[in-house]
């Protein structure tokens, strides 16, 4: 495993799989690297953190031996992507209790507001490189 970033995203969800494909877009210098929480290598990793794959609806981001969830995950994220992107971290200073509220709203509706795959979204041969499965 290479030191960059690891984002872990729900790979039936069509939300997820966009945002992805959107920080895919906006990573000029191709910093993250990405896996399907349904995948075997999240099945291996993230219970090293004591974390259940099986209970999770957030994007998860491990960077630097840590593990982040929800709007903390995601404003990290944002933090390292091109154009204004990184502005959007400064919504760090509002607690995380208000921020992982309106996240778990969105994360709740997703299959109803913006469905749901019969399996996981498929990279293409480019992007594999960037894919742990």
């Amino acid at each position: 495993m290479s030191n960059n970033p690891v984002i872990f995203f729900d790979g039936v969800c069509n939300l997820c799989n966009a945002a992805v494909q959107f920080v895919i877009e906006h990573d000029a210098d191709s910093t993250f690297k990405f896996t399907a929480l349904q995948s075997d290598f999240a099945k291996k990793m993230l219970p090293e953190f004591d974390f259940d794959t099986s209970k999770i609806n957030s994007i998860v981001l491990l960077q630097n031996s840590k593990l982040y969830t929800k709007s903390s995950a995601a404003l990290r994220i944002a933090r390292k992507l091109n154009g204004l992107l990184p502005l959007l971290y400064v919504f760090i200073i509002v607690p995380k209790f208000i921020r992982d509220w309106i996240y778990d709203i969105v994360a709740k509706n997703r299959y109803k507001w913006w469905g749901r795959q019969e399996r996981c979204w498929v990279p293409t041969p480019e992007l594999k490189s960037r894919f742990y499965s």
